[in-house]
């Protein structure tokens, strides 16, 4: 079956359609769904809801660009509305930026490690640096999603960054 044909019978509501459909999507949205969680436990929840968003918004599909890319972009927006209603996202005072650019210069730790600390941000500091390192959003579209201003997204980026940092050098001191 294509595509196309997965697709198009998922819009009428076959459930083994929709099998399929998670079956090969599932892998990758649950990624995306971890970056965005604080646990597992969060993470498969946020793939079930978007999944059941996916199914209902299904037929708004256009068949242009990647479908992957509208999956992940459903997924991140799902998760992000589910955010918004469970806690309002607090805005930051403008800190001064200080470097935007600032990358994380640690090369020798362990994708789950990192995925570990990302996973301990608090949540506002977790979504903007995910949005913008991990799914390259921009600024201005990272401060449209969560209701934020651009300085707010690029302070919240930064401070991120400085806690991650903070982080990889106590785990580097300590081993």
């Amino acid at each position: 079956m294509t595509e196309k044909e997965l697709i198009k019978k998922c819009i009428k509501g076959s459930r083994v359609a929709q099998e399929a459909l998670y079956r090969i999507h599932a892998p990758v949205l649950y990624g995306i769904c971890l970056k965005y969680s604080r646990n597992k436990t969060e993470a498969e929840d946020n793939l079930h809801d978007s999944f059941m968003t996916i199914y209902e918004k299904i037929h708004q599909y256009k068949y242009k660009g990647s479908f992957e890319g509208w999956l992940k972009r459903v997924t991140i927006n799902t998760v992000l509305q589910k955010y918004r209603k469970k806690e309002p996202l607090k805005l930051l005072s403008e800190i001064p930026d200080q470097g935007e650019e600032m990358g994380l210069e640690e090369p020798e730790i362990s994708l789950a490690l990192l995925l570990k600390y990302v996973q301990e941000l608090p949540q506002k500091y977790r979504l903007t640096f995910n949005m913008y390192v991990m799914d390259g959003f921009s600024h201005k579209e990272i401060s449209e999603a969560l209701g934020t201003s651009e300085g707010t997204s690029k302070s919240n980026l930064s401070r991120a960054r400085m806690i991650l940092q903070e982080k990889i050098l106590k785990k580097k001191q300590i081993a």
